[in-house]
């Protein structure tokens, strides 16, 4: 088997033996096929079949969990009055982008119990494309919402932005998104290639060209760290502004002798905002630990040691990016105290205890003791 493998690496793109080689070492894929298959991956051992199978039921689980949080997700914050709100309109895009990761799982799960490239190059491109729409997307959104919670938090009194600018920010995250989607399915620049057991497929980061290389290293910096620091810059500051105003008024209170300076509808509102600049460091912490696998395992294959990447190692960064699409909607329904109230409103069977906001009773009892009088 080596000896073919070798002949493999050896022969061009076309040739009988770049053909039949693979055939012979047992994978999955058909003759038309190989073509579009890069040759790191054929090098090795067709995986044992027990893997496809348990990767297409954890898919299948996933995928479950994740129809059934997004769903929750859209139709709650697209339906509710209370959380129709120009910051909720990035939630709303992020579940969006969690949906589409969902939409390329059936063509995972049909390739995995059919044990390897039987959707062939046509869902290649498709799940490729929605993964890349995806992953992109909700990293430019975690950004904006990174940026919105900096401003509502660090300037409470005219940092809110309105709808106008919500929907500008959200164009924006897809005018910035879309290109490179395309760019690789024209192969105009980089192009989508399977990977790992041939049942998933990404952006080539093997091919050893100038190119490519060129394309893998603005994908990362661009897609992975200049989002990347964005948050980490928002989300410092946020936590810098919060200690030093709490600083500041725990002074001001020790010098007027009292034990706080905030009314109790103050300090309710200020606890909301934090529990949801909560909710959203727990979904871009996510969005980091999910896509940081697969920063690194583009490098390594553009600039480093390729022998690294086996089959199995990069299914491991591929199954943590379609993680984060189940959990996301998960860290709202525990962090996100209105969207825990509309769940405990419309579905009081999941028992959610969420108390009613200061601010909304004092309404309630504004509004019943008029109509009383």
């Amino acid at each position: 088997m080596e000896l073919l493998a070798d002949d493999y690496r050896n022969s061009s793109v076309g040739q009988p033996m770049a053909r039949v080689a693979p055939l012979m070492l047992g994978w999955n894929v058909p003759a038309e096929e190989l073509v579009h298959i890069p040759e790191h991956w054929l090098s090795f051992p067709e995986p044992d079949p027990f893997y496809h199978y348990a990767l297409g039921l954890l898919y299948l689980v996933l995928a479950f969990f994740a129809l059934l949080g997004n769903g929750l997700v859209m139709w709650i914050f697209s339906s509710a009055k209370s959380l129709q709100t120009p910051s909720n309109m990035f939630v709303v895009n992020l579940a969006l982008c969690d949906f589409l990761m969902l939409l390329k799982t059936p063509i995972f799960i049909y390739n995995s119990f059919n044990r390897g490239f039987a959707s062939g190059f046509l869902g290649c491109q498709i799940f490729a494309v929605l993964g890349t729409l995806s992953g992109i997307g909700a990293g430019a959104t975690n950004a904006f919402i990174a940026y919105d919670r900096y401003r509502v938090i660090a300037k409470p009194f005219g940092g809110k932005i309105t709808r106008g600018k919500a929907l500008l920010m959200l164009l924006l995250i897809w005018a910035y998104t879309i290109p490179w989607a395309v760019m690789p399915l024209t192969e105009f620049w980089g192009r989508f290639v399977p990977e790992g057991f041939l049942t998933s497929c990404t952006f080539d980061y093997l091919r050893d060209t100038s190119e490519n290389r060129s394309f893998v290293a603005s994908m990362f910096f661009f897609s992975y760290c200049f989002p990347l620091s964005f948050i980490m810059y928002c989300y410092s500051q946020i936590v810098s502004h919060v200690v030093n105003h709490e600083k500041a008024l725990r002074e001001q209170a020790k010098k007027m002798n009292v034990d706080t300076l905030r009314s109790n509808q103050a300090q309710n509102q200020t606890s909301a905002e934090i529990r949801i600049a909560k909710a959203a460091i727990g979904i871009c912490f996510l969005y980091v630990a999910s896509w940081t696998p697969y920063a690194v395992l583009a490098l390594i294959g553009s600039f480093g040691n390729k022998a690294l990447l086996t089959p199995g190692v990069t299914m491991i960064p591929a199954c943590a990016c379609k993680l984060v699409a189940c959990v996301d909607p998960y860290v709202y329904a525990i962090s996100h105290p209105r969207y825990r109230l509309e769940l405990q409103k419309r579905l009081p069977w999941l028992a959610i205890k969420e108390d009613q906001p200061a601010s909304e009773t004092a309404s309630m009892t504004t509004t019943n003791t008029a109509a009383t009088s």
